[in-house]
């Protein structure tokens, strides 16, 4: 369903009616409200990448982790958990040297953290998808939000996924950081409701 809703992008069709916050946004932005945004995933390597990204966001713009999305990847041996659970303090450090991304010792130390406790969850219940999912009834929830209206920061759902991640161990799990990548990984739908992009993801 990805592959699809991916041949659909049409970024450079400035006519469009998009989201707010990405009309008239920088290239990179308008991209990926296009082709990522609320696009449903299933792919654990993937959750977790968007899991630990959202974490970095926090206090940044959402724009600044995407122009350093790619350092990332890099940095993180694109986001293989089980190598990413076993970084020495030496890694930590290179890290914390490296410009390409968030040099935050709390946020860096917590990847390592949350790489571990994804592996258990991953032991427990097959894989992180099952776990996740749950926290929406396992398919995507689709809101209708106005263009101009608020989007809530959090919901009860991100709450109930906040307290369960931060009782398995998870770090910069907040409710607000849930609800981001509960948005970022399709499992609601908070295009508002005249964006080209919030029927093409609610027919897929």
């Amino acid at each position: 369903m990805n592959d699809v809703l991916k041949k659909e992008r049409t970024t450079q069709d400035s006519s469009l009616r998009r989201c707010r916050w990405a009309q008239g946004a920088a290239d990179l932005l308008v991209r990926y409200h296009d082709e990522e945004w609320g696009v449903p995933l299933h792919d654990d390597q993937q959750l977790f990448e968007f899991l630990i990204l959202e974490g970095a966001q926090a206090g940044l713009s959402w724009n600044t982790i995407l122009n350093k999305r790619a350092a990332y990847r890099t940095a993180f041996d694109h986001f293989h958990a089980p190598t990413i659970a076993r970084y020495p303090q030496s890694k930590v450090k290179q890290l914390l040297a490296n410009p390409g991304i968030v040099r935050n010792q709390l946020k860096i130390n917590a990847a390592v953290a949350n790489a571990q406790a994804f592996l258990m969850v991953q032991e427990e219940f097959g894989n992180f998808d099952v776990f996740v999912w749950r926290f929406v009834g396992g398919k995507p929830r689709h809101h209708q939000r106005r263009a101009g209206r608020p989007i809530p920061a959090q919901t009860r759902e991100s709450e109930a996924m906040s307290k369960e991640l931060s009782r398995r161990g998870f770090r910069f799990v907040g409710p607000t950081i849930c609800y981001a990548f509960m948005q970022a990984v399709g499992m609601v739908n908070d295009h508002a409701v005249d964006c080209f992009r919030y029927s093409q993801l609610r027919q897929a």
